[in-house]
């Protein structure tokens, strides 16, 4: 009988974290970076174990879990709900090495596994192994991980185009902090640089196997739930902070009207404006459509991972939609809510501005972007092939 905590366990631990990550938001944004106390507290959570191989004592929670833990999350602080889902994405991904490999990662209690799949880099390759360099960018939670996934592309004369995909501890690179931005500032999403880093063998597969999901783990390729396609679950777990943030700001809204004028018309308080009234119920049902389909999108993966099904060409690239549309009406309800909240809104210790500036930034995650994802998903709609092998 299954020990692991149920979705409602899960989500009440994430809820908990709330109070202390909106109490930090500000130092988090100005440090560029998660302070320690939220560190420890996401460690106590134990909500690092969610997609951890339950081999090593993790959870292998489903990704409708995940959907609603980082939707909590996210109501706190989303820099932190971004690190998380990078942290689950990459952990998730990491299944797919060899057995030898994961005794590596997992031997550390509450890993945190950051990474990137751009192949900015080069390998060479030598006895034993591969020897890295090359530099690598939005490297989102590397600055409290252990691991980091770093793709790379071979060197010797008529290789393939073919990436591999290592890897490396994070103490094996050089940090380089540049991560100066408007959006999601807390990620602290620094380029990360590899000089002559030596990769053995069993911490590396090639991106044929990494993209067509060819476990090399004797034990987790026997398990339906790593049998989606990689990019699959992994977008699936962003939609959550989308939510999140976009909950998060409807709540931040309506705490504030009580009192507050408009200023230069008649009305002595915001709460009594029709204009307020459609706002409101506009952003609230974009939400509920974004949550909605969110939610859908997640126990779509979990059904067809529970009957063992492969995906279709088709239903891959219906999956990159889904997170496009999230992102689409979650920014599209932040900005009806910013708009509505007035000059005083700018104001640091307001949420409302930061929730924007984040859920903006989201949104221009390459694997997020919505007009990117709805072209993908009109060109198959027409009969046309997909444009991208990202799927």
């Amino acid at each position: 009988m299954s020990t692991n905590p149920s979705r409602e366990e899960l989500v009440e631990r994430a809820t908990k974290l709330a109070p202390l990550l909106r109490s930090r938001a500000r130092w988090i944004d100005e440090n560029r970076r998660l302070p320690d106390d939220v560190i420890d507290a996401i460690e106590e959570s134990s909500l690092l174990n969610m997609q951890v191989p339950a081999q090593y004592g993790g959870y292998e929670s489903s990704t409708r879990d995940f959907v609603d833990v980082l939707a909590e999350v996210a109501r706190g602080n989303t820099s932190v709900a971004f690190c998380l889902s990078i942290y689950a994405s990459l952990t998730w991904m990491t299944a797919l090495w060899p057995d030898a490999a994961l005794d590596e990662v997992f031997a550390t209690p509450n890993v945190r596994i950051s990474g990137t799949t751009a192949p900015t880099g080069t390998a060479t390759k030598v006895d034993g192994g591969w020897v890295l360099n090359g530099t690598w960018r939005f490297n989102s939670g590397v600055l409290h991980a252990q691991w980091k996934v770093t793709v790379a592309l071979p060197t010797e004369p008529g290789a393939a185009p073919v990436p591999i995909f290592a890897l490396v501890p994070t103490a094996d690179l050089r940090i380089v902090d540049d991560w100066y931005t408007c959006g999601l500032e807390g990620s602290g999403s620094v380029s990360t640089v590899a000089e002559n880093v030596f990769v053995p063998e069993h911490r590396v597969i090639t991106g044929e196997d990494f993209y067509q999901n060819r476990s090399k783990s004797a034990v987790n390729v026997l398990k339906p739930q790593y049998s989606a396609p990689v990019l699959v679950p992994v977008t699936a777990i962003q939609t959550g902070q989308l939510v999140g943030a976009a909950r998060a700001a409807l709540a931040a809204f309506v705490e504030r009207l009580p009192g507050r004028p408009i200023t230069y018309t008649d009305y002595a308080s915001q709460l009594d404006a029709p204009v307020t009234h459609l706002q409101v119920g506009e952003a609230a049902l974009l939400i509920e459509d974004a949550e909605a389909r969110a939610r859908t999108f997640a126990d779509v993966i979990d059904a067809k991972a529970a009957a063992n099904e492969a995906w279709t060409e088709q239903e891959r690239v219906w999956s990159r939609v889904q997170i496009g549309w999230v992102a689409h009406q979650a920014k599209a309800a932040v900005e009806i809510l910013a708009q509505a909240s007035g000059g005083s809104s700018i104001q640091r210790d307001v949420p409302i501005a930061r929730l924007q500036r984040d859920v903006h930034a989201t949104s221009l995650h390459a694997m997020i972007t919505p007009s990117v994802n709805i072209e993908l998903y009109g060109r198959s709609l027409v009969g046309l092939p997909p444009n991208t092998v990202y799927l």
